[in-house]
């Protein structure tokens, strides 16, 4: 399947029109879960990406399947600069781990299409989280090609089989784990540890430059 440069944006625009996220609450859960996903996943061949389209098969007229994850990870494809996922262009490899973080504007049928879509094309875990209410809900499977296992509140704690990061419910929502069981972190809170480091490496006659 031949496509010129111009049937191909044409097809598969790096944009679907919509913004980000609806609300600042939304919008700190998405950098919040892309930020330290990047970190996990760091010196790994591994690629995150926040709200980024992605196309899972190549067509030749509209319409065209896709959809914007919140947070997507996919392992065994390269960190790098992208305008889109076009899948056929990336060994065939579909986003192993999807996030949707909803806000009021989400109606529970777009959630339900969402669901559909991730299960028919590859996804293995799959998570949805309404920052206002509280309410989680995961689907997991181990290979493409089974039947998707859900996760609810009442599983948790719950360990990512995938990414090894844990999910737990306080009385103020939702948080996630690493590995080693720090807490998924604010961008906020690296550029201060950033910052700390640097005033130590100064305090011991080192300039951070050099390095």
């Amino acid at each position: 399947m031949v496509q010129t440069p111009v049937e191909s944006a044409a097809l598969y625009p790096d944009s679907d029109g919509k913004p980000m996220a609806d609300n600042t609450l939304q919008y700190r859960w998405i950098v919040r879960l892309v930020t330290n996903l990047k970190q996990l996943l760091q010196g790994q061949t591994a690629f995150v990406a926040g709200d980024l389209l992605w196309y899972p098969i190549q067509v030749d007229e509209p319409p065209v399947p896709a959809q914007a994850p919140n947070a997507m990870v996919v392992l065994g494809r390269p960190e790098h600069d992208r305008g889109s996922y076009k899948q056929w262009e990336e060994d065939n490899i579909a986003p192993q781990v999807v996030f949707e973080i909803l806000s009021p504007s989400n109606s529970a049928r777009e959630m339900l299409a969402k669901q559909a879509f991730y299960g028919k094309y590859g996804v293995l875990e799959m998570f949805f989280y309404d920052p206002d209410s509280y309410d989680f809900w995961g689907l997991i499977r181990s290979a493409p090609d089974e039947d998707l296992t859900p996760i609810m509140q009442m599983d948790f704690p719950w360990t990512s089989p995938i990414l090894g990061i844990r999910y737990e419910m306080f009385e103020d929502g939702l948080a996630v784990f690493h590995p080693n069981g720090e807490r998924f972190k604010d961008p906020g809170e690296f550029i201060d540890e950033h910052d700390r480091a640097f005033a130590k490496l100064r305090e011991l006659g080192f300039d951070p430059t050099d390095l």
